[in-house]
Formats: C-alpha cells, structure tokens, sequence
C-alpha cells in the first residue's frame, strides 16, 4: 500500500499528514510542489485538487485535500478498529475533534496572521494580532489542564496536528515558556510521537532556511 503525497514540507499541515502516516507505518510516494514556483497552479495538479493546496493526497485514484480530512481519512482507512489515535466512542472523538477545530480555526490562523505579514510582506508585527495569539496559547494551556495529551491520556490526532502547528510558532519566534501545560506536553509528544524528527522536525529545519533566505533578500 502506497499513497502519493503532494506537500511541501515547511507547512505545518503537510508536516500533518507526513506524522499520521509515521504514526500509522504508511508509505508515501513524496511529491514536492513548489509553491513560490506555482507548481500548484499546473494543469495536472488542478485536477487533482482544483483549490490548488497541499498537502493533497492520491490513494488509489481517490484525491483529497485539507490535512485534517486527509489525517480523519487515513486513521479511518489504515488505522484498524481500535485506533488511539482517533477513538470510536464518540465523546473521546468529540474532544479529537474540538482540538482539531481550534487548531485550524483559531491557533494557526492567529499565527499566520501575526506572522506572515512580517516575513512576506514586509510588514512591521502587529502588537493585536501577537495578543489574539497569546490568547489561542492560554486557551491550549487551559484544555491541557490535567491531561498528558491534548485530548486526554493517548497521543492521538489532535496532538499531531497541534504539535505542527506550535513547532512552527516557535520557529516564528514567540515565545510560549509562561504556559508551563504547553512546556511539558511539547516536550512530551517531540518524544513520543512515532518518526517525529523526520516528519516534522526535518520540515521545521527547512523551513528555518527559508525565513532566513526571506530575511537576507529583505536586508539587502
């Protein structure tokens, strides 16, 4: 069993996909869409994903898009009965779910808008904006209150997209040692999610010589 990937390994929500597939001992046949180049406005590309985002998944003809579609999907698919990672009994896959939404809803896009002006457009940091993101960042160290996981006592996908997501924040530069939850559970799943300095770390460390690269061509 293979499935194609389409992704670009800095993203946070390909880097997603990539720790599911660890989690799950999947393989993947790695396509690298460059972005800045437009790889993912080319013909063959559209018609697999006609909204042109990664990371995009090709399982046997069947393509679909949205890494939290793409890691609900592949659990669903390849992860057997009794996966942890995204439980059956619907309460524990609520929580799953809640932590999912605000990890797309809320924490990353507070992030993007804090910090993507900065890099990619040259814009000053926008005191408002880091205070909506500090404010996702108490809301994550309040919902681990007295769990190990994000969503209780096993690793499941909330933590793998969560853990994307904050790794990259933390590349960005803000700072998140005031949120002692947040410190403790970081620390926890780098540790214990299967693969993880391949599937997110190494992507972490691109995309550190990205923003340098950006950073360099701004200061000439």
């Amino acid at each position: 069993m293979s499935i194609d990937l389409y992704y670009t390994s800095g993203s946070a929500p390909c880097r997603l996909v990539l720790l599911v597939a660890a989690a799950l001992d999947i393989q993947l046949n790695l396509h690298n869409v460059n972005l800045r180049e437009g790889d993912q406005f080319k013909p063959d590309f559209l018609k697999l994903n006609p909204q042109h985002t990664v990371p995009t998944i090709v399982d046997d003809g069947f393509s679909l898009w949205e890494s939290r579609a793409i890691s609900r999907y592949l659990v669903n698919k390849y992860g057997g009965d009794d996966s942890e990672l995204y439980p059956k009994d619907p309460k524990a896959r609520a929580i799953v779910d809640q932590r999912l939404d605000f990890d797309l809803g809320t924490l990353y896009p507070r992030f993007a808008q804090y910090f993507y002006p900065q890099i990619f457009g040259g814009a000053a940091p926008d005191a408002a904006q880091l205070k909506k993101l500090e404010e996702a960042l108490v809301f994550f160290n309040t919902f681990l209150e007295g769990h190990k996981y994000a969503a209780g006592d096993k690793l499941t996908l909330a933590d793998l997209s969560l853990v994307a997501t904050l790794s990259t924040i933390e590349v960005g530069g803000v700072k998140f040692d005031d949120q002692p939850n947040i410190v403790r559970w970081y620390e926890l799943v780098k540790s214990t999610a299967p693969g993880y300095k391949e599937a997110n770390e190494k992507g972490i460390n691109e995309f550190k010589e990205v923003l340098k690269m950006i950073k360099a061509k701004a200061e000439l």
